[in-house]
């Protein structure tokens, strides 16, 4: 049996308001409590250094921070001494809320499976496209790496889409040949208007960063 279907009503039962027998005393009891809250602040910063401080200087170190905090060192660290100031910790408080990290699919096919073969099936596949990324060898991925794999999948995307249109194989693609997305977007992807997408205006396209709409003329009314 799938294990969701086990958690999910747990989860929905947690979310219901207390019993209806209790409702009234429960329900002014939290209002109050609900007051009270709202003049505290969401985190006790001197309560927190004091906590993880251990050499006592006031700030903390990325050794000393708790290690789901880690991940947001660089940016509570503002002024970028290696250090957290208290004041730092007042200004990215939003920083200091634990909160699921993209990475953490990983974990959840692990385990949440409950069809293992599936899982591994899945973890296989990407723990085989790390590899191919870690050029190096060194059991690690920089920066470098990581461009050097996006050019990649750009450029077998592109060997992928002239190979399925480009019929007469003269290495571009005209509007008769044109199908799906590259038909719907010929125009903007032809750049210097020749009537063709070439292998240069069809890797700039699909390296091109989705558009948040915010650069579009607009329209005289």
């Amino acid at each position: 049996m799938c294990r969701w279907v086990l958690v999910l009503p747990l989860v929905l039962l947690a979310g219901l308001p207390a019993a209806e027998k209790d409702k009234d005393g429960s329900k002014a009891d939290q209002q109050k409590e609900d007051k009270k809250e709202k003049g505290r602040p969401l985190v006790d910063f001197d309560a927190f250094l004091k906590e993880y401080d251990r050499d006592k200087d006031g700030s903390l170190s990325k050794e000393e921070m708790p290690e789901w905090l880690h991940y947001n060192f660089a940016r509570l660290d503002a002024n970028k001494d290696g250090k957290v100031s208290k004041e730092e910790l007042e200004k990215g408080v939003a920083l200091l809320q634990q909160r699921r990290r993209p990475s953490d699919v990983v974990f959840v096919l692990v385990e949440m499976s409950d069809c293992d073969e599936c899982s591994a099936e899945e973890l296989q596949r990407a723990y085989e496209f790390l590899h191919k990324l870690d050029k190096n060898n060194d059991g690690k991925l920089d920066a470098k790496e990581i461009e050097a794999g996006r050019t990649q999948i750009v450029k077998d995307r592109v060997d992928a889409i002239l190979k399925r249109l480009d019929a007469d194989k003269d290495g571009k693609i005209s509007k008769d040949e044109a199908r799906g997305a590259v038909k719907e977007h010929f125009d903007e992807l032809d750049a210097n208007k020749d009537g063709f997408v070439d292998r240069d205006e069809l890797t700039a396209g699909a390296s091109a960063k989705p558009s948040d709409g915010k650069d579009k003329p607009t329209k005289d009314k």
